[in-house]
């Protein structure tokens, strides 16, 4: 093959390679930054586009905010000593009698493991079904002592409260242990009954204190039963309380260090906290002018970013980033990232001429080894 023969083939080699590089897309991890602005309702897209200021960075600022209700607030703290159905009762009775009714003589008469039934009502020997449920401890040992008082000289009646299965709450979830409790005297408050199930076994910065009591269900940050007294509520029989952790999340895609969903490490993060969780730009990918953010925007903010008042329901809005304005980076810094939101980073401009030289190259070195080979 003589010289004039080899730039021939190198020509028609280089045409071909133009045409397929012009015919077929590279391979690239989304659209570039011509392309999202080309998609915007500004020029007949669905997406409004958006470029981040301080303004921007204040009206988009809202983070989760979470409390219990009135409800759950204002109700009042349990009487621990009034007994309940399901409760379990000690009774201890002494008789001043030689013969005495329930024992013998000069002895005391233990009765344990006394079940106050669902009506409310226990059992008593010769004293027979007394209302208990209601009752403080002291109330029900002067009711006995009536009933009893009748049958058998000057009796002495002690009746002890014990564990049972009438004022409880059942605790599920990241604490130390599972389990039902009961309501008792130190352990009446939130607070309290959580420390006694073992305490918390997450990050608290992202620990999530849900309460269901009956039909209703109220969730507040951990953090803000110590931060607000008001948060620690008081608790109520057949309360269910669940300890998780915050389960937002958003996503995180393009010339980034990793593309993955990613959990919400704290109750808020900002941009660039979100790019740093996910190891920054990529520094031979990534344009630091094209950083997005893609969100369901409510109507109400929407509204306010865009300077409107006529949206209705959620908008989709892009929120664009500059890191390399010059203050882009504090920018960046103050923009809130929420729930559900997807940051995109798109790659430089010169990443896909690369990518093109090299799509073009590799079938000339081809052509090159093959010509040697010839010759």
């Amino acid at each position: 093959m003589n010289f004039t023969a080899s730039k021939r083939t190198r020509l028609v080699a280089l045409v071909a390679s133009v045409a397929i590089v012009a015919a077929c897309t590279l391979p690239r991890s989304g659209p570039n930054k011509r392309e999202i602005f080309e998609g915007s309702v500004q020029k007949q897209g669905d997406a409004y586009v958006v470029s981040v200021n301080d303004r921007v960075t204040r009206a988009t600022a809202v983070a989760p905010v979470f409390g219990f209700t009135d409800t759950f607030e204002n109700a009042s703290v349990t009487a621990a000593d009034v007994i309940r159905a399901g409760d379990t009762l000690g009774l201890t009775v002494w008789e001043n009698s030689d013969v005495p009714l329930l024992g013998a003589p000069q002895a005391a008469t233990v009765l344990e493991q006394v079940q106050v039934d669902d009506a409310g009502f226990i059992f008593v020997p010769y004293a027979g079904r007394i209302k208990a449920a209601g009752n403080t401890p002291e109330s029900l040992r002067l009711a006995i002592t009536r009933k009893l008082d009748a049958q058998t000289p000057d009796p002495q009646v002690m009746v002890r409260r014990l564990a049972g299965d009438g004022a409880t709450v059942s605790i599920v979830g990241n604490v130390g242990a599972q389990g039902v409790f009961p309501i008792e005297r130190p352990t009446r408050m939130l607070s309290a009954m959580l420390a006694q199930a073992g305490g918390i076994g997450i990050d608290p910065e992202v620990a999530m204190v849900t309460i269901i009591r009956g039909g209703n269900r109220s969730k507040v940050w951990l953090q803000d039963l110590y931060d607000d007294p008001r948060a620690d509520i008081a608790l109520r029989a057949n309360d269910r309380i669940l300890v998780e952790a915050d389960t937002r999340t958003f996503t995180a895609l393009g010339a980034t260090g990793s593309q993955t969903r990613v959990p919400f490490e704290t109750r808020t993060i900002s941009a660039i906290e979100a790019l740093a969780t996910v190891g920054g730009l990529n520094s031979a990918l990534a344009d630091p002018t094209g950083v997005f953010v893609f969100r369901n925007e409510p109507a109400a903010i929407a509204n306010v970013v865009l300077g409107r008042d006529d949206l209705q329901g959620a908008q989709r809005m892009i929120y664009v980033l500059n890191l390399t304005e010059p203050n882009g980076m504090f920018t960046a810094r103050d923009f809130a990232i929420r729930e559900d939101d997807t940051v995109y980073v798109t790659e430089a401009p010169y990443v896909q001429w690369t990518k093109t030289l090299s799509a073009i190259s590799t079938p000339l070195s081809t052509v090159d080894s093959l010509a040697s080979t010839f010759n």
